[in-house]
């Protein structure tokens, strides 16, 4: 009896924050980590946080629960239809809404209270890069430890 090795699925970080879906950064990303962790290729160190953190303020301010979220991922259709159905089931977002949301979180970090400044340090240290002074927001930590900028 030959043993097969079982399929080993290659680990994909999430979308860059910064990817604008109906005009709104992160909601692609939250989205891609929903895909990514059913196809089993969500890095584990995400699981933890998959519907909280960044996540949890998305729903929230969309007024959606994040387990429904899930679900209509999976009934499939693109990354716009899914917005959509946020708007029509949670709240609609007013272009100045989007921009209230894009501007507090894509800056979360950036002269921000020292518990959040601190946090955002502690995760640099967790991937060696205390060292970079220009990493003040999440959404730039996010680019360079996923390895989209230098």
């Amino acid at each position: 009896m030959i043993k097969t090795k079982p399929e080993v699925r290659m680990q994909t970080f999430p979308i860059s924050p910064c990817k604008k879906v109906g005009g709104m950064v992160w909601f692609a990303r939250m989205l891609d980590k929903i895909r990514l962790h059913n196809e089993e290729r969500l890095p584990p160190e995400y699981v933890p946080f998959l519907g909280k953190g960044f996540d949890g303020r998305c729903v929230r301010y969309l007024q959606i629960d994040y387990s429904d979220l899930v679900k209509r991922v999976f009934e499939d259709g693109t990354d716009e239809e899914v917005l959509r159905w946020c708007f029509k089931n949670g709240r609609s977002l007013s272009e100045e809404d989007v921009e209230v949301w894009n501007g507090f979180i894509s800056k979360r970090g950036l002269r921000d209270r020292p518990d959040v400044i601190a946090d955002l340090e502690d995760c640099k240290a967790t991937s060696e890069l205390s060292h970079r002074t220009d990493i003040d927001t999440y959404f730039h930590y996010n680019d360079v430890d996923e390895n989209r900028l230098p």
